[in-house]
């Protein structure tokens, strides 16, 4: 059903204003719940997360108090719309336990929003990094396995699968080789300006989950996964930002992060299996709708321009839906695994020269990837139980990936002796 924002009646500002108990929803249960429920929760707590520190940025950036009293205004229902969908998370779900959504919603994202931009570029960014949230997905769910004795198949429904995808260990790249060229929004499709910087949202809030939690982990070795994940969450971050247009006024990113709020709670919302949390959507739908007017408002008073020179079409693009995508990832996982980054581009490792910037910074912070906290949870758990976890529903789609008593080391992070 077709959707325009812009044509919707929107509340006062000051009726967006929530009271301490309209804070305090109704958590979903762990049990019960649609894994993708708890995904939902999860991108939309990373969407106002970045909705909240853009409005920080725009302040700091501003001398006139008129707009910067705006700007508070709309950022303290911000703030107030994360804290709700914060506490969405119930009690009884652990730290490890969120971070299995985290990963499932990484993977299901990413691999939904790649099979639909038009834009090359985007699209091999999203593949790249895809199989690399994939693999993190399985390490830490052998991590699940071997503390907690639960299995992560129990939290992503079946809707994903779970086996080695590119070795983490082949992740950690030159930080030069995470920087892409970016997208125009006056030829990019709307799908595409969307998915830019819904991707980014998404993957930023991985990172800061990861910055902020991981060290509160109840032993070492869990610390230690967090920190070397971490900190490939944060090539992502700058991959996938370097791809949002950078030449957009402060007025037109206001205006795109508004319609962009309103394009994932409708999409939230249409999707959503959980009546509560099917109304909370609805709610803040509706509270967004305001921001987005309001900042159209001032995109014309400041500017003097129209939000359709902005936005032509109004209209939202294909909505997002978080769902199954095995086939699509085991396609990519077989045909791009040894893919590595080289500055914008994205190549075969064995077509590198022995003088990279990829092998000198793998050179630089490995010496023994048998050291790395990626491997050594899943030798771990292959010492505690004969063989490591895993969730398919056929075998691996890359051989080398196959054999469940061995962790593989190699595979995207050196070349072949061929």
């Amino acid at each position: 059903m077709k959707f325009n924002p812009f044509l919707e009646k929107p509340k006062k500002l000051e009726a967006c204003l929530m009271s301490w108990k309209d804070l305090v929803q109704k958590p979903y249960d762990k049990y019960d719940c649609d894994p993708y429920t708890r995904t939902r929760c999860i991108l939309m707590n990373g969407t106002e997360y970045e909705a909240v520190w853009f409005g920080h940025q725009f302040h700091r950036h501003s001398c006139d108090n008129d707009l910067r009293r705006m700007i508070a205004l709309v950022r303290r229902n911000e703030q107030q719309q994360q804290k709700l969908i914060a506490g969405l998370k119930p009690l009884d779900e652990n730290l490890l336990e969120t971070t299995i959504g985290y990963e499932q919603l990484a993977v299901d994202l990413t691999a939904f929003l790649a099979q639909n931009t038009k834009d090359k570029n985007v699209k091999a960014a999203l593949d790249f990094a895809l199989l690399e949230d994939f693999d993190h997905l399985y390490r830490y769910a052998n991590l699940l396995e071997s503390d907690m004795g639960a299995k992560a198949e129990d939290y992503v429904g079946g809707y994903t699968e779970i086996t080695p995808g590119r070795p983490t260990v082949a992740h950690h790249r030159h930080p030069y080789d995470s920087v892409k060229f970016p997208i125009s929004n006056k030829e990019a499709d709307p799908f595409t300006k969307c998915a830019v910087s819904i991707i980014t949202a998404a993957e930023q809030q991985t990172m800061n989950y990861y910055m902020n939690l991981g060290a509160f982990y109840k032993n070492q070795k869990g610390r230690e996964l967090y920190t070397e994940i971490g900190m490939v969450e944060e090539q992502h971050v700058t991959q996938y930002g370097s791809l949002i247009d950078p030449c957009a006024s402060w007025f037109e990113m206001c205006l795109m992060h508004e319609y962009i709020e309103c394009y994932l709670y409708y999409s939230m919302m249409c999707d959503e299996t959980d009546p509560h949390i099917k109304q909370v959507w609805e709610m803040i739908l509706e509270q967004e709708i305001a921001h987005l007017h309001a900042s159209a408002e001032n995109l014309k008073k400041h500017e003097g321009k129209e939000w359709q020179e902005v936005i032509p079409e109004g209209e939202f693009p294909e909505l997002v839906r978080l769902e199954s995508n095995i086939e699509y990832v085991r396609k990519i996982l077989k045909n791009t695994v040894e893919n590595t980054a080289d500055r914008e581009a994205y190549i075969n490792i064995n077509d590198l020269d022995d003088g990279d910037n990829f092998f000198k910074y793998q050179n630089r912070i490995q010496k023994n990837v048998k050291q790395n906290a990626s491997h050594k949870v899943i030798d771990d758990h292959i010492n505690q139980f004969g063989q490591d976890y895993r969730y398919e529903t056929k075998e691996n789609p890359r051989p080398e990936l196959r054999d469940r008593t061995e962790d593989n080391v190699t595979l995207g992070r050196t070349q072949s002796e061929e």
